[in-house]
């Protein structure tokens, strides 16, 4: 009867007050109690902790940056009302960064909700690759419905696009030229992977399909170098390892077709 008191109360914020580590001993062993007879549940966070895990390696690193000179100068009386602005300006980034990242989250439940609806999709954790495949299907049907603001740099700047994400990954990366197949890069964002940060390039064809090419490093764990295919709901997925480095091409165009393209990204990418 006390266990299924303490289940009764257990809240959503309590939820992620354990994942941040907010919770006294006492109350996270209650919540680990009904985490146990609610696997759902228990999936759930595991996916929260891993996505935190993720957004740690990929921006933790900025802690470390040395602060800028200007930051370090006595202020004058209009320093100080600029870096009053400043703060003002500050405080919204986090807020709009803060949304941004619990965007995706919500984004990727949608996502799997949606995959899962079209009667292919399923949430067991498989192979390493077969994860690329999947957070891959989940970013393509995150991002590539946005019509305001599908990419984070726009091809109009593809050195700066390329330069950012080439620093992020720690490794030159650049998106493959489609043009001869009909596809325009539209540019690309830096996503937060499993073992963490992570590449997405998208492209366009005249008639509006857009597909995505979503780059991994690390691939450590896994040393199966086959062209793979998997069709994630809606989505098309054609993966591949080369070395440290995963790659899956996602679309929801035909197998036959996204095997053409694929072809074409893997030959430019070795011969680069």
């Amino acid at each position: 009867m006390k266990d299924q008191f303490s289940h009764a109360l257990v809240t959503e914020a309590d939820l992620h007050a354990y994942i941040d580590g907010l919770l006294p001993l006492s109350r996270c062993a209650e919540i680990e109690s009904y985490l146990a007879s609610h696997p759902a549940e228990a999936e759930r966070l595991k996916s929260y902790l891993k996505q935190n895990e993720a957004l740690h390696m990929a921006f933790d690193s900025v802690l470390d940056e040395p602060l800028p000179k200007r930051l370090t100068v006595p202020p004058t009386p209009a320093r100080t009302h600029a870096w009053h602005l400043q703060r003002i300006a500050a405080c919204v980034a986090i807020a709009f960064t803060g949304g941004i990242a619990g965007w995706y989250l919500h984004g990727q439940t949608y996502a799997e909700q949606m995959l899962a609806k079209n009667g292919v999709y399923t949430v067991a954790q498989g192979s390493s690759s077969d994860d690329l495949a999947r957070q891959a299907a989940i970013a393509h049907v995150v991002y590539s419905p946005d019509v305001r603001r599908p990419v984070e740099i726009g091809a109009d700047q593809e050195d700066q696009l390329v330069t950012w994400l080439s620093k992020r990954l720690g490794t030159p990366i650049r998106p493959p030229k489609l043009g001869q197949i009909g596809y325009e890069l539209i540019g690309g964002r830096l996503l937060p992977g499993q073992s963490g940060p992570v590449a997405q390039f998208m492209y366009q064809d005249v008639a509006g399909q857009r597909l995505t090419l979503y780059v991994t490093k690390d691939q450590t764990q896994n040393h199966d170098t086959r062209f793979r295919f998997e069709q994630e709901g809606p989505v098309n997925v054609f993966y591949w390892i080369d070395g440290r480095f995963g790659y899956a091409l996602s679309a929801g165009i035909g197998r036959k077709e996204l095997a053409r393209i694929a072809k074409v990204v893997y030959e430019q990418i070795a011969s680069s």
